[in-house]
């Protein structure tokens, strides 16, 4: 009798939710408390600025973008490496970053025209240069809530993926 309960149930359905239900929280987290300091927001600010260095040859605005792009580019690689290789979990975790680093972002551009944020190095703010550069310095806070926006559809779908992917 066990063994048939246990092969009609299985535990196939639940395994390939385990990775959404250990994020859920996070996510939570993460939305609910947009703004405030966690310990992967040191790996964030690495790779922000390592962006920098690498899209340093491309002129001053795409400089300025680097580290967003960076933070973009990154988690986003490494998600498609693990697409490429069949691991769900690790799609999930990097999607899952991605959509963390965008509220990062959305943090960081809603700062550009006030300016509270602390920053390294000799302070200038990428995103009050940027959206001046394009007339929408103004509009700081709007395009800061657009990438929230952004995060949250983000990070629902990493936590939906066992949806549409095998493992």
């Amino acid at each position: 009798m066990n063994d048939l309960y246990i092969s009609f149930v299985g535990t196939r359905p639940f395994k390939k939710w385990i990775t959404s239900v250990i994020l859920f929280p996070f996510a939570i987290y993460f939305i609910f408390t947009r703004g405030d300091y966690c310990l992967i927001d040191n790996a964030n600010l690495i790779i922000h600025e390592a962006g920098h260095f690498f899209f340093s040859f491309f002129g001053t605005f795409i400089y300025a973008a680097g580290g967003t792009l960076m933070q973009i580019i990154f988690p986003l690689i490494i998600a498609f490496y693990f697409l490429l290789n069949g691991y769900r979990t690790g799609v999930q975790i990097f999607i899952f970053w991605l959509g963390q680093n965008f509220i990062n972002i959305s943090v960081y551009a809603a700062d550009a025209q006030v300016q509270r944020l602390q920053l390294l190095g000799n302070g200038k703010h990428d995103w009050n240069y940027m959206l001046n550069k394009i007339n929408l310095l103004a509009h700081a806070e709007t395009v800061g809530y657009i990438f929230f926006g952004m995060a949250i559809v983000v990070i629902f779908f990493a936590l939906l993926l066992p949806l549409y992917l095998e493992e």
